[in-house]
């Protein structure tokens, strides 16, 4: 008469037992993980050595390099604050007209759209994530800057200029922000919703004071997210935003003048001047080829620096239900 195995010993004998299909995908799957981790330290080294060759140079120095209001490699003004300000500011437009648009449909997809009004308007707003950033440049030259000079007057939008780009790129994360923030809202427990139901709120009472603020955390991850990648963006502000860098002889005459926040006017970004200088005729080893990594390594710090928050401000936020 056989013993019956108890359950401890049935889960170790099947654990012992060799699983080579499971054991090859286990295998696999660490190894593509590696890769990516090898890829992105890969990245981060040449960022930092190139970047160190910039800065080695004895012309170049941290403090111009952060206070100067002038950015000509050439000519000696290291200042990377008019480039980062150009990003920040066509950045703020993105976000202005993104993230209000974004969550609105999002809440109206999670809380208000049927089964087949989501089924039309998911798709389409995926249509519009995979138009290629060339034409959202174009479009930004040939649509958006015609209207708001309509709309304001030539002798106020110049022909490349920070809105006209920033409200593009706006257009461009729209749907990333949408996306992330339906997913977020619909995770919500529907418990919470007929609970709010019950105590006599309304749809819009539910989903503004119950339902978001239950999906913060999620919201948030996909605001940052969309930050990322509106700062990261290229050829929009390369074709559209302005193709030299707005220059300035000192920080005061730039704050006397308001002329750092005006969107209306030409300015070059990070992305967009590394795009305008590496695509000339640039010499290896050249201060202007240095210069290219420094930038890179900025933007690299500054997306660094948004997904760290991040991380800090869901854990802060999230809830566990």
């Amino acid at each position: 008469m056989t013993r019956e195995r108890s359950a401890p010993e049935i889960h170790e004998s099947l654990r012992k037992r060799p699983r080579w299909g499971e054991t090859v995908i286990h295998g696999l799957l660490l190894v593509f993980a590696g890769l990516s981790i090898v890829t992105t330290l890969g990245i981060v080294l040449v960022l930092f050595s190139q970047a160190l060759h910039f800065f080695a140079r004895p012309e170049v120095s941290l403090a111009r390099f952060l206070t100067e209001s002038q950015w000509q490699p050439q000519i000696g003004h290291f200042g990377i604050l008019v480039l980062i300000n150009a990003t920040l500011l066509t950045s703020l437009i993105a976000m202005v007209v993104a993230l209000p648009t974004g969550l609105a449909i999002a809440i109206y997809l999670s809380e208000y759209a049927s089964h087949r009004t989501r089924s039309i308007l998911k798709p389409i707003l995926e249509v519009l994530a995979g138009i290629p950033t060339v034409v959202y440049g174009y479009f930004a030259l040939t649509f958006m800057t015609p209207l708001l000079q309509r709309l304001l007057g030539r002798d106020v939008v110049e022909v490349f200029n920070v809105a006209s780009a920033g409200m593009v790129i706006g257009i461009l994360i729209l749907p990333l922000i949408t996306s992330m923030a339906e997913d977020a809202l619909s995770a919500v427990p529907y418990a919470l919703r007929e609970a709010a139901y019950g105590l006599g709120a309304t749809r819009l009472e539910t989903a503004l004071k119950v339902v978001t603020p239950a999906a913060m955390s999620g919201l948030i991850a996909a605001f940052v997210v969309a930050i990322s990648r509106a700062i990261g963006e290229t050829m929009i502000v390369a074709i559209a935003a302005g193709a030299g860098p707005r220059n300035f002889k000192s920080w005061r005459e730039a704050l006397h003048h308001l002329a750092l926040f005006n969107p209306f006017k030409g300015a070059e970004t990070m992305t967009g001047h590394i795009v305008r200088i590496s695509g000339g005729d640039i010499s290896y080893e050249s201060i202007d080829y240095d210069s290219l990594f420094a930038i890179g390594l900025t933007l690299f710090l500054i997306t660094l620096l948004l997904n760290i928050l991040s991380r800090r401000i869901v854990r802060r936020y999230r809830e566990v239900y």
